[in-house]
């Protein structure tokens, strides 16, 4: 049984600092390995459902691109999973930085705990 609001923010941290290190080094592989294989997936394109469209949708983005997270709330809707809503920043190397919310749902696996749903809001 998860155990409040610090477990769910340590295991939000964990998958996401992994989320993190990859797009920060540009590794569209490593970042989709940071998600199960059916994962439903919206960034600020068309949804997409698995690793593979993960994988391109962040080859796609320019290099330079980094995340800065921080947590805003966490839910633990069952044992097996962990509700994030958080503030992204986005910056790139030629453009003004990139501010949305993204609200994540984390799902523990026989393998650890893996993103199972990612979804992009921007608020302007």
């Amino acid at each position: 049984m998860l155990d409040g609001n610090t477990d769910r923010e340590a295991i939000l941290s964990d998958v996401l600092d992994r989320w993190k290190a990859a797009v920060d080094a540009h590794e569209p592989q490593q970042v989709a390995a940071q998600f199960t294989e059916d994962a439903i997936f919206q960034g600020l394109h068309p949804y997409s459902v698995g690793r593979p469209d993960i994988a391109a949708y962040y080859d796609s983005q320019p290099l330079g691109l980094t995340a800065a997270y921080r947590i805003l709330e966490t839910r633990a809707p069952a044992d097996d999973l962990v509700l994030g809503y958080l503030a992204v920043d986005f910056s790139f190397t030629d453009r003004p930085t990139l501010s949305v919310y993204l609200g994540v749902l984390v799902k523990r696996t026989g393998a650890g705990w893996y993103i199972t749903h990612y979804q992009v809001s921007r608020l302007d």
